[in-house]
């Protein structure tokens, strides 16, 4: 058992142990595309860009304009100025809300979007796509990590994590997470089959047991990555910049610095993290052969 307290298990970056997934046979790799007229960010609060100290401000989303979203498209004006962004995002997606018909949960409690879509998530970026035909590249999207508490909530007895509840639960847990995104990929890409599409990946902030769960993180990555390619999808990997490995204490500073954990309690990223965020997904894209 582990106490509560000592695994993170917050909004957006979740904790979970990954079974070998089988391997799925794998198209074309993505064809370059330059970005186009609109970027369109899909996903959850690491896509809005939160941070916790603006919500507890009330801030509007205007105010939240230092995530990955905002520092990657200001890189793609760089390459094609006038490219629009139209941001999705939508703090405590999962992907299950994303694709389901009864909308955001961020606006059914009374706050707002960047843009503002009615229904599912899934279902406004494919009517973007459709109304914008050959016009929207890239498309990035984060999604997964509020799908993860569910798997150590049920887990979970008496504020203690079983550990070997997590271990026998993941690989049903994984296998259907895996299907859910690789069906959301495979939307998004017969919507737009020549736009450059970014998977985002996620990182380990559990930062008392880093040891223990950062391989269990690079193998969650490493089927998303599997996922993405079956689909023709680039993924970008933030998990070599947030978790350093080699040097625990090297790599707790860098979370600490990354994210806004150790000052607010907040696992979200920090500016710094989010620009380094929208490095690795730049980085991803392969738009730096356009600079």
């Amino acid at each position: 058992m582990m106490n509560r307290s000592n695994l993170l298990v917050l909004g957006l970056w979740g904790f979970t142990l990954v079974a070998a997934t089988p391997a799925q046979s794998q198209g074309p790799p993505p064809t370059f595309d330059p970005p186009k007229s609109y970027y369109l960010s899909l996903g959850d609060s690491l896509a809005y860009g939160f941070q916790s100290f603006k919500f507890a401000e009330g801030l509007p989303p205007s105010a939240y304009n230092t995530g990955y979203t905002d520092v990657f498209g200001a890189q793609l004006r760089q390459i094609r100025p006038g490219i629009v962004t139209v941001n999705y995002g939508c703090p405590g997606e999962t992907t299950e809300s994303f694709v389901m018909s009864g909308g955001c949960i961020w606006t059914q409690h009374g706050y707002q979007l960047h843009d503002t879509y009615s229904g599912s998530q899934l279902q406004a970026a494919l009517t973007f796509l459709r109304e914008h035909p050959g016009q929207v590249s890239p498309i990035t999207i984060a999604l997964w990590g509020n799908d993860l508490p569910m798997l150590v909530g049920s887990c979970t007895f008496n504020n203690q994590i079983d550990l070997t509840c997590i271990q026998n639960a993941t690989p049903g847990f994984i296998r259907d997470l895996v299907m859910r995104i690789s069906g959301i990929l495979e939307q998004l890409r017969a919507a737009a089959p020549d736009a450059e599409i970014i998977l985002t990946g996620t990182v380990d902030e559990n930062l008392k047991v880093l040891a223990f769960a950062d391989p269990l993180f690079q193998d969650l990555n490493a089927s998303m990555a599997q996922a993405a390619a079956t689909n023709r999808v680039r993924f970008a990997d933030p998990f070599p910049i947030f978790n350093p490995q080699g040097n625990v204490t090297a790599e707790v500073q860098t979370i600490c610095t990354l994210t806004l954990l150790c000052t607010d309690g907040d696992i979200h990223p920090s500016d710094a993290g989010y620009r380094a965020l929208a490095n690795v997904i730049f980085d991803a894209s392969g738009y730096s052969r356009l600079q």
